[in-house]
C-alpha cells in the first residue's frame, strides 16, 4: 500500500490496533486453555470435587471427557 493508501486508511488505525489486541488476547487465552499443565490441574480439582462429594459420578465423567478432549486437541 502506498503513501496515499496509508493516509486514507489513517482514520481506521484505532480499529486495526484494537483488532490486533483482540487477536493477541484470544491467542493467549487459547494457549492457556489447551496448556497440558492447566488441564491436569483442572483434572486434579475435578477429582477432589468428586472425592468431597461435591459432584456426582456422571458429572465427573462428563467433565473429565471434556478435559481429556482438550488434551488431545491439536493446536
Amino acid at each position: 500500500m502506498g503513501l496515499i493508501g496509508e493516509v486514507l486508511m489513517l482514520p481506521f488505525a484505532p480499529v486495526r490496533g484494537s483488532a490486533w489486541a483482540v487477536r493477541q488476547v484470544l491467542a493467549e487465552a487459547e494457549r492457556i486453555y489447551y496448556d497440558p499443565a492447566t488441564v491436569r490441574a483442572e483434572l486434579a480439582r475435578l477429582e477432589e470435587q468428586l472425592d468431597a462429594g461435591e459432584i456426582t459420578e456422571e458429572e465427573f465423567d462428563r467433565r473429565e471427557d471434556e478435559l481429556l478432549d482438550r488434551l488431545e486437541t491439536p493446536r
